[in-house]
């Protein structure tokens, strides 16, 4: 099933005023609060790695980004969009690169099924999102919005000692933890993903600028 699913209408939202008035009320059940809107990017572009079917390279020329504290939304100016949970995006990040100021996530399209399930070529089953707004400006905000909602939705397949992977830098800079730290398999497999086809600014490859540095050790 893919990490990504066709929407005509973008999912019930409220802003933080509106959700703190609601919860004050004391409402009968708190499930039928709209969840919170974080944040909100109107001319944004968007790239799905593969191409997801039923949404063309024009539908993800120009969009409103929402980015809901239940899913990731992306809504496009020709009415077509597609939502995104949570607990699918293994990895994001913000780039900065000569192609242009971006947000890249990975995403995992076996998301939701049982760990012992899941396939041992699960790095094939990702699909890559870059999501480019028309400002560098709103790189940062994205990302931390981003990062909130994703700490709200834990993957349920993941046991307290692992972490996912979350990077901002000027380039790529990965977070792989320390030693009482350890990536799921599925952050694993996005990580060494990312590094081979992360490209610094000399021109070389992230394989070189290691085995340099360790030469230099």
């Amino acid at each position: 099933m893919p990490a990504a699913a066709l929407i005509t209408v973008v999912p019930a939202h409220i802003s933080r005023e509106e959700h703190a008035a609601a919860v004050a009320q004391t409402p009968s059940s708190f499930n039928d609060i709209p969840s919170v809107l974080c944040h909100r990017e109107e001319n944004v572009a968007v790239i799905l790695d593969p191409p997801l079917d039923g949404f063309s390279a024009d539908d993800g020329a120009q969009g409103t980004l929402y980015v809901i504290e239940s899913v990731l939304v992306f809504m496009a100016a020709t009415g077509r969009g597609f939502q995104i949970e949570y607990p699918a995006i293994t990895l994001h990040a913000v780039s900065r690169s000569e192609a242009g100021p971006s947000i890249y996530c990975q995403l995992d399209e076996n998301a939701g099924e049982e760990q012992a399930a899941a396939s041992s070529e699960e790095v094939d089953d990702m699909r890559e999102l870059t999501i480019v707004p028309q400002s560098a400006d709103a790189l940062e905000p994205i990302f931390e919005a981003l990062s909130h909602c994703a700490a709200l939705h834990p993957d349920p397949n993941m046991s307290e000692d692992e972490d996912d992977a979350f990077v901002d830098s000027g380039e790529f800079e990965v977070f792989t933890g320390d030693e009482e730290q350890e990536l799921s398999e599925v952050g694993r497999a996005a990580l060494e993903h990312l590094e081979s086809i992360i490209v610094y600014p000399n021109g070389d490859a992230f394989e070189d600028a290691e085995e340099s540095d360790t030469a230099e050790s």
